[in-house]
């Protein structure tokens, strides 16, 4: 369960872990990072948050019904490390990100896994590649949004690496 924190990076960090197991849970190809219309998007989600992704590149614009009574989660912008011997994903310094729902700005906030932490994929799985499980650390730009009131809403978020990768996405969603 999401629980407030004066500092909100160490509860983001938990949640950014879990974000990467679920992107890990899915089999080709119904990845949520590859998802082009949001057809997928409540596959594997947990009772006490709702995952949004975002893309691996580019922009996207998806479709869902999100269950009322659910916080949204989503990265601007993240990435992981699969392997314990390098350490931690380090922050990208020069990264930026935005998030907006229904025209009012949403903060997004750097989080990252202070460790590695175990994760299962499957087989040309986007996080892991490998049917086992793998040590992951993860760093991110992350919007935690409380559960939006019960109708229609358009959620837009995305980033860069300070560099010239981008991602985009942009989001209808019905909560019921």
């Amino acid at each position: 369960m999401l629980s407030p924190s004066p500092d909100p990076a160490p509860a983001l960090a938990p949640l950014a872990a879990r974000w990467v197991a679920w992107v890990a849970a899915h089999r080709q190809p119904v990845n949520p990072l590859k998802d082009t219309t949001g057809r997928h998007g409540g596959r594997h989600q947990p009772d006490d948050v709702w995952f949004l992704a975002g893309t691996q590149g580019g922009g996207v614009a998806r479709r869902c019904v999100v269950p009322a009574g659910r916080p949204l989660f989503f990265p601007a912008i993240c990435c992981w490390r699969v392997g314990r011997r390098d350490g931690p994903v380090a922050p990208m310094s020069d990264a930026g990100g935005h998030a907006e729902l229904d025209g009012v700005t949403v903060p997004v906030r750097p989080a990252g896994s202070p460790a590695s932490f175990p994760v299962r994929g499957f087989f040309n799985n986007v996080v892991t590649a490998w049917p086992w499980p793998v040590h992951v650390s993860c760093w991110g730009l992350w919007g935690l949004v409380p559960p939006p009131a019960r109708g229609t809403h358009h959620l837009t978020f995305g980033g860069h690496d300070g560099g010239t990768f981008r991602v985009e996405a942009e989001y209808e969603l019905e909560v019921r």
